[in-house]
């Protein structure tokens, strides 16, 4: 029995990253042995145990067949016999399939220490092509390690596109397609994500409503960068930036501005009613999705209302407080501050506006405190009952956000 390091741990120990779940392979074992051995079983499809102590996964040395279409249709075949090279080759790309002795000596079949050093994500071999998660995969790597000046390799690309134009991806379940998306939301470059998507095909076929927005232009006085495709890049760049690793600002920047792929042309460059116009897709892409009840309504109050942040100062006391309880956000601040760093990436998501400054957010955030403040307690001690205490509430509510300071 062998038992080797694998995959995520090997690759970012060669990266000098942090290592955060370590995987195994164990060559030369049968699951009667394992077991012997205290591993405890766990996995479904093939045979894959837990070790006793350190609870970490030890899988083992297995090859693939494809009998089907979509990611569900292979058969797994993990007998003493197999090698730890075959098993690496079952692997996506290079820079995962490489393996670590126990002395720290490296299995490398594939050349995935060489595509480390040249920055390059690249398949192991023509097999990447049955499994459609891949196409998502490869993406979300891009957007992970891109700030490392790595880039899908020219014969992958060629590949996903294959895929793409044969229909493997059109098999993809909405499950798979979420997860994937959510962890590439919150990872550092997440437009890498759609760029790379949107290279190869995938993302006409996923997003179509994302996938829409490119070659739609805007005002060049207000978006610099005049295409929205690149406007939604920049702005997932930007919440990426803001809010390291939060996957549900990044979601609510990519569908805040879905609405522009539909004005009608005869108003274009302009976006008139286009939050109002969003609504319709956004929630037709998250429930395509499935994506999380809080994704989805997060997503949609950012399509819905983020002009209303982005013109906070000129907004009517009673304007304010409608939009702090259409976001529930007197009993759940949490929801107000998602929606600001939103729309703080919306306003910074434009050529040139990197930097700018946002004091509509502290201004929504006082205004919030201020309302929040108020309570039904003087109301009923008026004697006031029922509705009354609601309307009185609400007046009094008003009347704390008119009293907040606004920026000179």
């Amino acid at each position: 029995m062998e038992i080797y390091l694998v995959g995520g741990a090997v690759r970012d120990q060669l990266l000098g990253r942090p290592v955060v779940d370590r995987d195994w392979v164990v060559v030369g074992a049968t699951p009667e042995q394992m077991l012997a051995k205290g591993y405890r079983a766990v996995g479904k499809d093939f045979p894959v145990f837990l070790h006793g102590d350190s609870k970490e996964e030890y899988a083992l040395a297995r090859t693939e067949r494809k009998t089907g279409r979509g990611y569900h249709g292979f058969a797994f075949h993990a007998e003493p016999t197999v090698t730890v090279e075959q098993d690496l080759e079952r692997r996506d790309l290079t820079i995962n399939a490489i393996a670590q002795h126990d002395d720290g000596r490296l299995v490398d079949p594939y050349g995935g220490v060489a595509d480390i050093e040249a920055r390059l994500l690249r398949h192991v071999s023509s097999a990447f092509v049955e499994d459609p998660v891949r196409v998502l995969r490869v993406a979300r790597f891009a957007a992970r390690y891109a700030p490392l000046g790595f880039r899908v390799a020219d014969e992958t690309m060629a590949l996903m596109q294959r895929m793409v134009e044969e229909g493997e991806v059109d098999h993809l379940v909405p499950e798979r397609v979420w997860a994937e998306t959510r962890k590439a939301l919150a990872e550092p470059m997440p437009d890498v994500f759609v760029r790379v998507l949107r290279d190869c095909g995938a993302l006409r076929v996923l997003f179509p409503e994302v996938d829409a927005l490119y070659g739609v232009p805007q005002r060049a006085e207000f978006h610099p960068e005049v295409d929205t495709g690149i406007h939604i890049e920049m702005v997932l760049r930007a919440a990426a930036t803001i809010a390291p690793g939060d996957a549900l600002v990044g979601y609510c920047a990519l569908t805040h501005d879905l609405g522009k792929a539909l004005t009608p042309a005869d108003v274009l460059p302009r976006h008139i009613m286009h939050e109002q116009r969003g609504i319709e897709p956004v929630q037709a892409m998250s429930a395509r999705l499935k994506v999380p009840s809080d994704y989805a309504f997060m997503a949609e109050m950012v399509c819905r209302h983020h002009l209303n942040a982005h013109q906070a100062f000129e907004l009517k006391p009673t304007t304010v407080l409608r939009l702090l309880e259409a976001l529930g956000a007197l009993r759940r601040p949490e929801r107000l501050e998602t929606f600001l760093l939103a729309c703080l990436a919306d306003k910074r998501g434009r050529l040139h506006h990197e930097h700018d400054a946002y004091p509509q957010a502290d201004y929504l955030r006082a205004c919030r405190e201020a309302a929040a403040a108020i309570t039904s307690k003087p109301f009923t001690d008026q004697g006031l009952q029922g509705p009354a205490i609601g309307e009185a509430m609400k007046k009094a509510q008003a009347a704390a956000i008119a009293s907040v300071s606004k920026p000179l």
